[in-house]
């Protein structure tokens, strides 16, 4: 049983970031039930292609959906009609957790907003993941990971520094701003687990993709906040570390990451830099990084005298952080994400055999299970409102034939 197979989650979210944090709990044991609309469902079903092919070759959900609902139950219920309504409010009854990312006071309208639903379970954790939050200018405006990422200053240091070529803002490869809300959010609920545990309250919980992002900024924030400068594009180089950054070998590229001043005299060695580390203008990280394009300028030709593997090779016999830069079949494929599992299988209940990414949370105790892969639309209505609710078979049929669920 893992470690939460005492909760029932009842989620009301779509997309990534509030579902990437109930796959979380779903992975720990929480029995998740995903509410859905009939015949639509979450958008990113047909975030594609790719998509998966049916039995039959037509074409089923986005791979998109998968990436953040195993372990989920899909319930279809028409909020927008009162029937509806009541069925979510009788699930949120015999619900421990609740988990919304509609905007802000639009769930309200149909009683589904944490006052009234407190009112009835008083002990309830409701977690509302938003844009910007239930309060300030922005809490009606609409939070989408890309607008973030510009708004919350990620992209402000991201992509080649001004006067490069291709110089220009850009945003992370992956939904990086959700992904992390997403994580802080599972923390931010299971912190109100325990105070639920302890005390029998629940409480609600306002997480807000900007605020999660401008934390995420971690030391640029500090070196702003704390430090008195703004930072800037540096393309792949690290604002306060130098040298901490890519550079072109003879047949590809080399992730150098020289942390500090014994890490930078065993790599000049291996490079064959004689006298480098003692020179006092770049012996100590804080002169390397007054004089970063100096020192990057040294090291450039140097890097194409060899393979990328022969650096490799070279410089972690000699304890120096480095490594190379994989596309994402040459990270499955490494030997120690295959050593790790990294990779599980499930059944699908349309395709059979199916690969997904494993969670990354290793307990020893309580690790995360695999039970079920991402439902297909709909697939455990009958039996969530039969099993939880009680209801009986012609009353869900008499439901699903007025586009209720």
């Amino acid at each position: 049983m893992g470690a939460l197979s005492h909760l029932r989650v009842l989620d009301l979210s779509r997309v990534l970031a509030a579902p990437w944090a109930t796959q979380i709990l779903g992975d720990l044991g929480a029995e998740v039930i995903k509410i859905e609309k009939p015949g639509e469902g979450d958008e990113t079903r047909r975030f594609g292609p790719p998509f998966l092919t049916n039995p039959d070759g037509s074409k089923g959900d986005a791979t998109y959906f998968l990436t953040a609902n195993r372990n989920k139950k899909s319930v279809t219920v028409d909020m927008a009609q009162p029937e509806g309504q009541a069925l979510i409010r009788r699930l949120a009854r015999r619900a421990h957790i609740v988990v919304e990312n509609f905007k802000t006071g639009s769930l309200a309208k149909y009683g589904l907003d944490y006052e009234s639903l407190k009112a009835e379970n008083p002990a309830l954790i409701y977690c509302s993941l938003t844009g910007f939050g239930h309060d300030g200018p922005y809490k009606d405006k609409a939070g989408y990971d890309y607008v973030i990422q510009g708004m919350g200053g990620l992209m402000s240091v991201t992509g080649q520094k001004d006067g490069e070529p291709g110089a220009e803002p850009m945003k992370v490869g992956v939904a990086v701003s959700d992904l992390v809300t997403g994580l802080y959010t599972a923390i931010a609920i299971l912190t109100a687990v325990i105070h639920q545990a302890r005390t029998g309250e629940g409480q609600s919980i306002d997480m807000a993709l900007f605020d999660c992002q401008a934390a995420a900024l971690a030391n640029q924030a500090t070196n702003y906040l704390a430090g008195g400068m703004v930072p800037g594009r540096l393309g792949n180089a690290h604002p306060n570390i130098v040298p901490y950054q890519v550079f072109a070998t003879s047949d590809g590229h080399l992730i150098l990451a020289v942390s500090n001043d014994n890490q930078f005299r065993r790599f000049t060695t291996v490079a064959g830099l004689t006298g480098v580390a003692d020179d006092p203008r770049y012996a100590t990280n804080a002169e390397r990084v007054a004089r970063r394009q100096a020192v990057v300028d040294m090291l450039t030709p140097v890097f194409t005298r060899r393979t990328t593997a022969q650096w490799i090779d070279a410089l972690e016999a000699a304890n120096v952080p480095c490594g190379p830069i994989n596309r994402v079949d040459e990270v499955f494929g490494d030997p120690q994400a295959v050593a790790r599992g990294l990779t599980i299988a499930m059944n699908h209940s349309a395709v059979g055999a199916l690969k997904l990414v494993a969670s990354p949370l290793r307990l020893s105790a309580t690790p995360p299970e695999y039970i079920s892969a991402p439902p297909l639309l709909s697939e455990h209505t009958d039996a969530i409102l039969g099993e939880v609710l009680g209801l009986k078979s012609q009353e869900i049929a008499e439901l699903r034939t007025r586009g209720i669920v």
